[in-house]
Order: C-alpha cells, then sequence, then structure tokens
C-alpha cells in the first residue's frame, strides 16, 4: 500500500512539474511578444491619401495708415474714423463680429534727417584742417498712425465688393488674401482613411508575392496632414499705399487645395 502511495505521488509530483514548466514557458514567450511582437518577422507598408477641397473661409486684411504732425490725438481719431467706417462698411456685408479682428495698432514718429557737409581748407605749410558745424540730432516733425485689420469672409460673391468697400472708406492696403477650410478636420480623415486603404492593398499583395500571410497590425504612424494651398486670383484691381479705388470691384478666383496624409503600418508575418 506504501509503495503505490509513493507511486502516484511520483507521478503527481511529476505531473506537476510538467504543468508548471509549461506555464513558465507560455508566459515568457508571451510577455515577448508583448515587449516586441514579431520582432523579426515584420513588415512595414506605407500609404498616402489626397483629397481636392474647395476653400470655404477668405482670410485678408485692410490697413489705414494716417500721417500728420505732432497732434497725435487729432491723428488717431482721424485713423480711428476711417477704419471704423471700413469695419462697418464690411460688417454691412453680413461679416459677423467674430470674423473681424484687430491685428496691429501702431504709432511711429517721423523724422527730419539733417544732411550736413565739412569742408577741407588747405593750410600753407601744414596738412588739411577740416572745418565745419556737428550735424544736429534728427527732429521729430509728426507721427505715422497704423491699423490693420483681418477679415473672414464666408461668402465668396461678396470678396470682390468687400475689397473695393473698405478702400473707398478710407483703408490705404488691402493683402494677404487667402483660401482656407474652416473645418479642415473632416477632410483629413478622409485623407487618412485613403492612405490607410492603400497601405493595406500595399501588404496583400506584398504578402501575396512573398508567399507569406498578413498577420497583426502592430504599429500605425502618421507623417502628418499637409494642405497645398493653391494661389489665389485677383483680377481687375490692384489696392496698395497709395489708396484710392479701381473702376470696379476685382474678381477674386477661390480655387482649390490638397490635403494630403502619409501613414506607415507595420503587419505581422504569419
Amino acid at each position: 500500500m506504501t509503495e503505490k502511495i509513493k507511486s502516484y505521488l511520483g507521478i503527481a509530483i511529476a505531473v506537476s512539474v510538467i504543468v508548471v514548466a509549461f506555464s513558465t514557458w507560455s508566459y515568457v514567450r508571451s510577455y515577448g511578444d508583448s515587449i516586441q511582437p514579431s520582432s523579426f518577422r515584420s513588415f512595414s507598408v506605407s500609404g498616402e491619401g489626397k483629397v481636392v477641397a474647395v476653400p470655404d473661409i477668405a482670410t485678408f486684411s485692410f490697413t489705414v495708415i494716417t500721417q500728420g504732425g505732432k497732434d497725435i490725438a487729432a491723428l488717431q481719431k482721424q485713423n480711428g474714423d476711417k477704419a471704423s467706417k471700413a469695419i462697418a462698411f464690411v460688417k454691412g456685408q453680413g461679416v459677423v463680429d467674430k470674423d473681424i479682428k484687430t491685428e496691429g495698432y501702431a504709432i511711429e514718429p517721423r523724422y527730419q534727417y539733417y544732411s550736413c557737409t565739412t569742408n577741407s581748407v588747405p593750410m600753407i605749410g601744414s596738412p588739411n584742417v577740416s572745418t565745419g558745424q556737428a550735424c544736429p540730432p534728427p527732429d521729430i516733425v509728426g507721427y505715422t498712425i497704423t491699423q490693420t485689420t483681418s477679415v473672414k469672409i464666408r461668402d465668396f460673391s461678396k470678396i470682390g465688393i468687400i475689397f473695393a468697400g473698405v478702400v473707398k472708406e478710407g483703408a490705404n492696403s488691402v493683402s494677404q488674401l487667402s483660401f482656407t477650410l474652416d473645418d479642415p478636420s473632416s477632410v483629413k480623415n478622409e485623407a487618412r482613411d485613403k492612405a490607410i486603404t492603400q497601405a493595406r492593398a500595399k501588404a496583400e499583395m506584398i504578402a501575396g508575392s512573398g508567399g507569406f500571410t498578413v498577420g497583426r497590425l502592430l504599429s500605425i504612424d502618421e507623417g502628418g496632414a499637409s494642405p497645398i494651398y493653391y494661389e489665389s486670383a485677383m483680377k481687375s484691381a490692384s489696392y496698395g499705399m497709395g489708396g484710392g479705388i479701381a473702376a470696379s470691384a476685382p474678381t477674386i478666383e477661390a480655387g482649390s487645395q490638397d490635403v494630403t496624409v502619409n501613414v506607415t503600418l507595420r503587419y505581422e508575418i504569419k
């Protein structure tokens, strides 16, 4: 009886050792895979997704520049009146307050500089001696006030009218016209989906050619979304520092832009 118990006990111990060893091996293997899954049996593919988007926002800035004498308060009032009229015109065209922003306001002195000359008078028996008066420092003769306002336009049919109107109301410069998307995230998501679909198809093709099967997706990296802006066209008018207004409002073409997303997928080889 004792011998049988010893035999059963030995078998139980052996089985326990085997179970523990197998469990340890499985745990080590799983842990190794979790740290660096299939590090020596994986491959990567890349994909690019591009979406052509039509901009829905136009942005530009206009500047009111006022030059005058030393009465800063009078210059500020003159500049502020013109800027207020231009902004009121913009609002009258349906642009809401949140789309109008003062970008900059500056008061800078204007100087008068003096041109001074020195005369060299030769003297007998001695080297030339320079004579003349020292130049006085420049004087402040007045000030220049510059106020710049940025505007977002959502109704593209109003762009030319607004351009012409702000100049008529006193803006000396209209510049930095650009077109963009108010919410680019949806377009980026669409481009990303295209990039991932392209990368998946490439992975299947490579696996088929290489005689293996695509396994788990191990990692995904995105190279970033890069919108490519196309230059807009502005015809029939030219606005600048001289102010003034053309005979008709300019014709504006918004064009389009490409939004591109690049991704890299790494798959397990099975």
